[in-house]
């Protein structure tokens, strides 16, 4: 885990904004480096720190034009964690790698963000350590472009039963189960273009 990790903050609410900053104060590997109280100027902020947590009430991501999700595609690294205040769909809290509600005391809050920061860390140190053959990152690439087993059979003149063990194979290497979360993995690491795929 870095010696400082960075947070955004992005809450309408200036008080529980600051609220929520203090219990960070005096923890030591964590600092709050920018509070918002709208998105306007988020993706000016996110360059400028690259933060490795997004605090964000769901509610500012919850309307708009979509723009949000895109640009928080952009930082793969940066955990985002929803900061709950009211009422929230539950299909909006799924895109988040956790919450934090309005009755967590200081302690939940904090240690929440440390797991999900060691988490992080341990996920990226095993995603490093990832070595696939030529053959299996052909498979991942007609993957993550949308192509079905027999697809990829035909395409690459081997049986279906052997691409089914290459994707196993992947799969055990990398830790990702998910095709969407194999296309990620392929993009993260130039192996495909975002033009060539069909669905992210």
């Amino acid at each position: 885990m870095k010696s400082d990790n960075k947070i955004i903050i992005v809450e309408p609410s200036p008080m529980v904004s600051a609220g929520l900053a203090q219990y960070f104060d005096d923890t030591r590997q964590l600092s709050v480096v920018s509070q918002l109280d709208s998105v306007d100027r988020l993706e000016e902020k996110l360059a400028a720190y690259n933060p490795e947590i997004l605090i964000i009430n769901p509610l500012l991501t919850a309307y708009g034009d979509g723009s949000l999700t895109k640009l928080l595609r952009d930082y793969p690294g940066m955990v985002t964690v929803a900061l709950v205040t009211s009422y929230v769909d539950k299909n909006i809290l799924k895109q988040f790698k956790d919450v934090i509600e309005m009755n967590d005391n200081k302690q939940k809050v904090v240690s929440k963000i440390f797991s999900l920061l060691s988490d992080t860390s341990s996920t990226q140190e095993k995603n490093e350590n990832v070595e696939l053959s030529n053959r299996e990152i052909d498979v991942l690439v007609a993957l993550a472009k949308g192509m079905t087993n027999k697809e990829i059979s035909d395409k690459l003149f081997i049986s279906v039963h052997t691409v089914i063990t290459h994707r196993k194979n992947i799969i055990r290497k990398t830790g990702i189960k998910s095709v969407s979360g194999l296309t990620v993995y392929a993009l993260l690491n130039n192996l495909v273009d975002e033009s060539e795929i069909y669905e992210v």
